[in-house]
């Protein structure tokens, strides 16, 4: 059974520091290229980063570029998301995703909310 499981959400102010885990189990984790989604209140989901098998190749949303670092542990199965200068803006929940050709998982997400 595979399962995702996202830790490390809460609320924060802007201009802070958040970083989110996710555990993977129940797949060839070294296989799967990794993914972290956002999908706000009243919003598509959207893709905040992904990364993948061995890490050599990252890309960012626009939205979240320079201010956001993805990784990942294949030791550990773990991949994570640094998120730095959070804005209000990047109020939503966010679920992590493994995808390997045609198969994809998600986790359940959780909420991060950035607010004074």
């Amino acid at each position: 059974q595979v399962q995702l499981a996202e830790s490390g959400g809460c609320s924060v102010q802007p201009g802070g520091s958040l970083r989110l885990s996710c555990a993977a189990s129940g797949i060839t984790f070294r296989n799967y290229a990794m993914s972290w989604h956002r999908q706000a209140p009243g919003k598509v989901r959207e893709l905040g980063a992904s990364i993948t098998m061995t890490g050599a190749i990252i890309n960012y949303a626009d939205s979240v570029k320079g201010r956001f670092t993805i990784s990942r542990d294949n030791a550990k199965n773990m991949v994570y998301l640094q998120m730095d200068s959070l804005k209000p803006e990047d109020t939503a929940v966010y679920s992590c995703n493994a995808r390997r050709g045609i198969a994809s998982f998600w986790g359940q997400g959780i909420q991060v909310t950035v607010s004074s």
